[in-house]
């Protein structure tokens, strides 16, 4: 046995060629542009944890081994071992170990370079013209693998407009059992082209030369979502993400109801401000009226979605859909639902459906899939048509658009977006936004389309995310009671030295505004409760920053007890005239608890993420034993999540 070995392995050295560098230089060339190719790439080659073919081997020798009990299958098996391993050492023993040494295998006929029309890669990896070049094998360990062995599986944007279903698209771990993945995000992943809409930290403000403060409301959460994705993953948030408004807003809080016949109630507290001795906070917290389930207006709503490449992945597409399934089981028969989807064109997927046609409605769902570009002008269009032509007296229309926020094709521009959603907005049709994935999102323009289509911009980065927004807080979503509501705050110089608003930097508004009806402002929905805060320090505190002026006009009554005054406007669904709300702000107003101090905690928090400029010494330790503190009735958990994410914050902050 052992003569015949060694004869064979006599066999096939002298059976080996001699090594040709011109020729090893050229089959790497080849071997190179078919492995990019392949791989829907071609920038560079992709590592990879699997092993050269010695390796490999000698690995499935093993698990034969293993993998076999009996002694003679066992010794059966150790011999064709032996016997493949003397076959390979000829091949293997004269090679130079480098990243640049290949051998070759065969030689091929020589081929045609491929042209630009024939690289149009097919969803296997190959060209969709033209097969590709048999390519030499490369048996260096440290080469990645040829394409048919490549592990590396991950989806690029474009691999969608081949038809290949986003429902199978879950994420790498989910494909891992083709084999193992070393994933180099220089190589495989998308440019990360987030933009978010923010401005500056508000200022603080001298009272005697600017007294007056005026905003928009606003009850979007987007940014608190965006935030915990990103802590989630590892990575503190971009300042520009965090809108402190929308963290504070986030949570539901208990505020005194209003009375009956009124549509939402204020209420005002004044307390010290845990993180500045010698300031107060005046807390303005406002309730939306929650009227009876029962008696709600049937919906229309059109589901406009984007099915582009970009929506393939598993917290896009697919997320969306089992959001959208959650909204499904809380709509009424009498309510109706329409598909409008856009990648490349847009199209009607499902006409106006009675919910009660739950299968029908959740089978066009089911069949969406990403591929295309993002024809965000087209889909807008044609989701206005069809909620136009589903709308009628005495019910509640709305497009919910659901994206990851790339309009990259039409009206790209939020000024213009902001234009065409304003004129449809006085049709009577409103639009709410709900954001979906990470790595592209457009909060810029989310917010343009929200904020403009009196609707609601929400982030969805998990199912809880859309259990709440699309079921526990359904009614606010989708039913306004007040649209346009602006807040405007006088502040008496006489009482108050300085202030500054925390949040609402982007729905601030010129003092004129509060008094024009013709100007847009924030919607409050059923049930919803808004939340303001501002910082404000009294005349005499030491904590003033600002020094005084030698001269100074128009003083304020000494005796005014008032440190401010409320007004509130508003306009009934339907109503071209707003109405007026107001009351006296006065030193001690209020009563402090839970839902009051757990919202100073996550304003805190807010604050730290943005820098903190104005929070002094005052620390995330502080922020999670004031939060942990109010946290009070949690029946969700979200102020329990919300301490954890400090804490998260914590520690990528260090």
């Amino acid at each position: 046995m052992t003569d015949d070995l060694d004869d064979l392995k006599a066999l096939m050295t002298a059976a080996t060629p001699a090594p040709d560098a011109s020729r090893r230089v050229e089959n790497l060339d080849m071997a190179q542009k078919n492995f990019a190719c392949a791989q829907g790439s071609r920038a560079g080659m992709r590592p990879t944890v699997v092993r050269g073919p010695m390796a490999r081997l000698t690995e499935g020798a093993k698990s034969m081994l293993n993998a076999l009990s009996h002694r003679g299958a066992l010794t059966a098996t150790t011999a064709i071992a032996a016997v493949a391993l003397v076959m390979i050492v000829p091949q293997t023993r004269d090679i130079v170990v480098s990243p640049t040494s290949w051998t070759e295998s065969r030689r091929p006929e020589a081929q045609p370079e491929p042209s630009e029309a024939d690289q149009e890669y097919s969803p296997l990896g190959g060209t969709s013209e033209a097969p590709l070049v048999e390519a030499p094998v490369a048996i260096e360990e440290e080469v990645a693998p040829p394409p048919s062995q490549s592990p590396n599986v991950r989806l690029s944007k474009d691999a969608a407009r081949f038809g290949i279903a986003s429902d199978s698209l879950y994420g790498n771990e989910a494909r891992s059992s083709v084999a193992p993945t070393f994933r180099d995000d220089s190589v495989a992943s998308s440019p990360n082209t987030e933009a978010f809409a923010n401005s500056d930290v508000n200022p603080l403000k001298v009272t005697a030369d600017d007294p007056v403060s005026t905003f928009s409301i606003d009850v979007d959460t987007a940014s608190y979502s965006i935030i915990r994705s990103s802590l989630m993953n590892g990575q503190l948030p971009p300042e520009d993400a965090v809108r402190v408004e929308e963290m504070v807003n986030y949570f539901p809080y208990n505020y005194p109801a209003p009375a009956e016949g009124v549509p939402f109630r204020p209420t005002i507290t004044v307390s010290p401000t845990p993180w500045n001795e010698g300031t107060q906070l005046v807390h303005i917290g406002i309730q939306g009226v929650l009227p009876e389930i029962d008696s709600r207006s049937p919906l229309n709503l059109v589901f406009l979605i984007d099915t582009s490449g970009s929506m393939q992945d598993a917290d896009k597409l697919p997320l969306l859909k089992q959001s959208f399934r959650l909204l499904l089981s809380e709509l009424r028969p009498d309510d109706q639902v329409s598909i409008v989807t856009y990648a490349g064109s847009a199209g009607q997927v499902l006409e106006p459906t009675d919910a009660s046609e739950r299968t029908k409605i959740l089978t066009a769902l089911e069949q969406l899939e990403a591929g295309g570009s993002t024809a965000g002008q087209a889909g807008l269009q044609q989701a206005y048509q069809v909620a136009e032509g589903m709308a009628a007296d005495g019910e509640v229309t709305r497009v919910i658009l659901a994206t990851d926020g790339d309009f990259n094709v039409g009206l790209s521009d939020p000024d213009a977006l902001k234009d065409f959603i304003s004129r449809k907005r006085d049709s009577g049709t409103f639009l709410s936004v709900l954001g979906f994935g990470r790595g592209n999102l457009d909060d810029a323009t989310m917010q343009a389309l929200a904020q403009n289509g009196n609707g609601q911009a929400a982030y969805v980065d998990t199912l809880s995310e859309a259990q709440k927004v699309l079921v526990d807080q359904l009614t606010g979503a989708l039913f306004p009671i007040a649209n346009d509501v602006k807040i405007q705050v006088e502040f008496n110089p006489a009482q108050i030295a300085e202030y500054r608003l925390i949040g609402y930097e982007t729905r601030t508004l010129r003092r004129e505004d509060f008094s024009n009806d013709k100007v847009d402002a924030g919607d409050i929905g059923a049930g919803h409760s808004v939340t303001a805060i501002y910082e404000v320090t009294p005349v005499g505190s030491d904590a003033i920053r600002n020094g005084p002026l030698r001269y100074s006009a128009n003083q304020a009554p000494e005796e005014a007890e008032e440190i401010g005054f409320f007004k509130l406007r508003y306009k009934i669904p339907g109503a071209d005239q707003s109405q007026l709300i107001e009351q006296p702000i006065l030193p001690d107003q209020g009563v402090r608890g839970d839902d009051v101090e757990f919202s100073y905690a996550i304003a805190g928090f807010g604050q730290l993420l943005r820098g903190g400029a104005y929070l002094g010494n005052w620390s995330y330790d502080d922020a999670i034993a004031l939060a942990t503190a109010a946290k009070g009735d949690d029946p969700f958990g979200y102020r329990a999540e919300a301490v954890t994410l400090m804490r998260l914050a914590q520690t990528l902050s260090r």
